[in-house]
């Protein structure tokens, strides 16, 4: 069974959404937040009442956390000191997991009760405001993309700069980085499995009705794009590192430029048929920023590199290369822009990781390199001749993640799951 209820946005498109989010470090397309279900109507004659009790309390408590986090999350953020919400993004994944067990059980071999409740959840980047699916697979999907975005969040709040009292700005430390890396992995497990493990279970005539928050492009593109932010880390702190070598960065830039590329190649098309404006539009923009300005990192460090040959071709090339770096790095500021005039509208951090050193490394070098070499180069070929980037294979992986084992009351009770 597919899309029961489809309510389409209102006239001027806010949905209730915020109009400005405030600072962003991590775009999280919002959480699709969960509605209130009537698991006993649909199981009580089917179910022992431990189980439907068991249902019912795990998704009521989803539905609070999730209402809570996304009011949090949406409000513009203030210039105060604040402590990332690790307690409650720990035990929103714990909850969402154990509510997992027990709704895996709708699902096992054999089982008539995948459709038998009316699952409702509301969309942030779909046309239809709420959608609501008749089918216990939509809900598992549902609650690992659900599980992904909270990691996203969590993400960016760690990302994100704390002001102290009298204005000052503290710089991000090395645990929050690489503790950042972590999550990234962690949500692009989720999305692994989402997509490996969950999506294939749902009907083709199902999954035609999935909101696009849901749809396998969107999934791709977050799982690509988690990859791609954890690589812009490793290469922040590879620059601050003097034991790093060019070699190194350059590896770094050049895998980052292929995950935000898979990322750009899985969501356009989306974009293009599904909404033009607002978050999905906001989405993509933001894909497209990170894309450039992964191009220009690559770029640079490919210049840097090809400048330590000795011939004059070599010479030429890294020219053309740095000159492509601050054409990119150009390009991003203009994505950037337009990312966050996009409604909901949001502004950048200050430049911290490898941002703060590429933005005025790229332009300096770009230019002395042009002086130095201006009868070898002509600005007007700057994208034509710049030089093919190395093409290295992608280091990243996700998190492995396994969907949770049942919970025990499926085993505690004589349950016939065949009984329609």
């Amino acid at each position: 069974m597919g899309c029961l209820v489809s309510t389409p946005k209102d006239a001027c498109g806010n949905r209730r959404w915020p109009t400005n989010i405030g600072e962003l470090a991590v775009f999280v397309p919002g959480l699709r937040v969960p509605k209130s279900v009537d698991f006993s109507s649909a199981l009580s004659d089917i179910l022992p009442k431990p189980l439907v009790e068991r249902l019912s309390a795990l998704r009521m408590r989803i539905v609070a956390m999730v209402a809570q986090e996304a009011s949090k999350a949406t409000k513009q953020r203030r210039k105060t000191t604040t402590k990332h919400g690790g307690s409650s993004f720990s035990e929103l994944l714990q909850l969402l997991e154990d509510y997992l067990s027990v709704l895996l059980g709708l699902v096992g071999e054999g089982s008539q009760l995948k459709d038998k409740v009316q699952f409702l959840w509301v969309n942030q980047e779909d046309d239809a405001e709420e959608t609501v699916m008749v089918n216990a697979w939509y809900e598992a999907l549902s609650v690992l993309q659900l599980m992904a975005m909270v990691c996203l969040s969590e993400a960016n709040t760690l990302l994100l700069p704390k002001t102290i009292n009298d204005g000052y700005q503290t710089k991000l430390s090395e645990e929050s980085k690489r503790t950042s890396i972590d999550i990234f992995l962690k949500a692009a497990g989720y999305l692994d499995c989402a997509i490996q493990h969950v999506l294939p279970q749902i009907p083709p005539t199902v999954r035609r009705d999935l909101p696009v928050d849901l749809a396998e492009g969107v999934l791709r593109a977050l799982l690509m794009q988690a990859l791609g932010q954890c690589v812009d880390i490793q290469l922040g702190m590879a620059i601050d590192s003097p034991k790093a070598t060019l070699a190194v960065k350059r590896r770094l830039a050049c895998e980052m430029v292929k995950y935000w590329d898979e990322a750009q190649e899985n969501i356009t098309p989306l974009s293009l048929v599904s909404i033009s404006d607002g978050w999905a539009e906001k989405h993509r923009l933001f894909v497209k920023w990170k894309y450039l300005e992964a191009k220009a990192a690559a770029y640079y460090y490919h210049g840097l590199i090809l400048d330590e040959g000795n011939t004059k071709k070599s010479h030429s090339m890294a020219v053309a290369a740095l000159q492509a770096a601050d054409e990119f790095l150009k390009e991003s500021k203009k994505a950037s822009e337009s990312f966050n005039a996009t409604l909901p509208t949001s502004r950048n951090p200050p430049l911290s990781g490898s941002m703060k050193y590429l933005s005025e490394k790229i332009p300096k070098d770009a230019l002395s390199k042009l002086r130095i070499n201006r009868d070898l180069y002509s600005q007007e070929r700057i994208l034509e001749t710049a030089p093919t980037l190395p093409d290295f294979a992608l280091a990243l992986k996700p998190d492995e993640y396994h969907l949770p084992q049942l919970d025990p009351l499926w085993s505690s009770e004589d349950i016939n799951l065949s009984k329609t």
